[in-house]
């Protein structure tokens, strides 16, 4: 309940992951609700003063404020818990927060930090400009080289950051050989698991010490709400984490939370249903004239097809290609769409495209943005949960457009 418990409350050890997405961490109130109960309070009385200083030394568990835990984001913490198989789970206000927490918990000046070269926008400025400014030394290198990998993690490290799939390419890294050179040099190795979901991508399987997730794309699923998740280890989150968050205060919303929950309930149904979704799609693009290329780690000529196999469930929910005739025609094309929607976000039930040149990745060089592969006429749609004669009707005229 308090900031200091050790773990998720025990589910039946007979239960799938389906069950303990609609059950998993559920703590009925005294009025023994059916829906998980919404704490909307900052704070929580005492019955005694010696109560109150017995909390905050630690000597009881219990609620004291709710920038350190709150009954509803505990149990939203628990849920994510025991999907992932993780001793501990901290959720934070927004994916951003957790990247941010899971890397300045641990981090001093002089320590040194391995990251792919191909992150989300906000993750690589983190990495590559407020890092260095502590006195933290950055080593960036293309995640699909595993002999980058090798020279970088040839000397210390603190820790290793990476995505697998990348946004907005959709590179595929191979976790396991990361990890075991990650723990040869010393250092834990944190995942951006976001564009595979809970439920296709499993990184503690192969070695990663800390998962995290921006739990406002797929998790939520909507567009609705906020949230960020960081799962790890009980000695990581008493060492470095667990003050980390409290004194900073990047604390999930109770109502957050609550929506984030119900948003669980149906995770494996929706993202099953995307995948399902984007393999239709994806075959359409494939054989559609007017792309240079089309990226996604289900079709055969994707450069890591074998790897995606063997490290996820499906190939995902998200899509990028190329259109011919670069940003004019890019936006020829998105300016024409008439059923996705325009947006940066991704993981909702409506299907959603973006042109990252423009918008998730335009702080970057254009020389830096090549080297990503992310072209003037690159743009990454997130498949919803349309019919998908709908969407890919909607691309086709589209796409039509875009040539005239």
């Amino acid at each position: 309940m308090a900031d200091t418990k050790s773990g998720p409350k025990p589910a039946r050890a007979s239960w799938r992951p389906q069950t303990l997405l609609v059950r998993g961490g559920t703590e009925r109130s005294q009025f023994l609700e059916t829906s998980e109960g919404l704490f909307l309070t900052s704070g929580y009385v005492y019955e005694t003063a010696e109560d109150a200083e017995r909390a905050f030394k630690r000597e009881i568990d219990r609620y004291i404020y709710s920038r350190f835990s709150n009954p509803t984001v505990t149990m939203f913490e628990q849920r994510m818990a025991l999907l992932e198989g993780a001793e501990i789970c901290r959720a934070t206000a927004s994916g951003m927060a957790a990247v941010f927490a899971s890397l300045m918990c641990q981090l001093n000046a002089g320590d040194h930090v391995v990251a792919s070269r191909a992150l989300f926008g906000s993750c690589l400025y983190i990495v590559a400009e407020v890092l260095p400014r502590y006195g933290i030394e950055v080593t960036i290198v293309d995640g699909t080289a595993p002999e980058q990998w090798e020279k970088a993690l040839s000397r210390e490290t603190k820790c290793v950051f990476l995505e697998s799939p990348s946004n907005p390419a959709l590179e595929i890294i191979d976790l396991k050989h990361v990890s075991e050179l990650t723990h040869a040099a010393g250092g834990k190795l944190i995942v951006d698991n976001v564009f595979a979901t809970p439920v296709l991508q499993h990184p503690f399987e192969f070695g990663a010490d800390i998962v995290m997730y921006s739990a406002t794309k797929h998790i939520d699923g909507q567009g609705r709400v906020l949230g960020g998740v960081i799962l790890c280890d009980g000695e990581f989150f008493e060492e470095d984490l667990r003050m980390f968050l409290r004194h900073t205060g990047p604390s999930m919303s109770p109502f957050n939370a609550w929506v984030l929950l119900k948003g669980l309930e149906t995770l494996d149904l929706r993202v099953r249903q995307h995948c399902r979704n984007t393999h239709q799609v994806v075959r359409f693009l494939a054989a559609r004239k007017g792309l240079a290329r089309v990226l996604f780690p289900g079709l055969e000529d994707h450069p890591q097809y074998d790897l995606a196999k063997a490290q996820m469930e499906d190939s995902g929910t998200i899509v990028a290609f190329e259109i011919e005739g670069g940003k004019e025609a890019a936006f020829n094309f998105l300016n024409a769409l008439k059923l996705i929607d325009m947006s940066n976000n991704l993981g909702d039930a409506k299907s959603l495209i973006t042109h990252p040149a423009t918008t998730t990745h335009q702080r970057l060089g254009a020389d830096e943005r090549a080297h990503l592969g992310i072209t003037p006429g690159l743009v990454r749609l997130s498949v919803g949960l349309e019919d998908p004669e709908d969407v890919i009707e909607d691309l086709d005229q589209a796409l039509t457009a875009a040539r005239r």
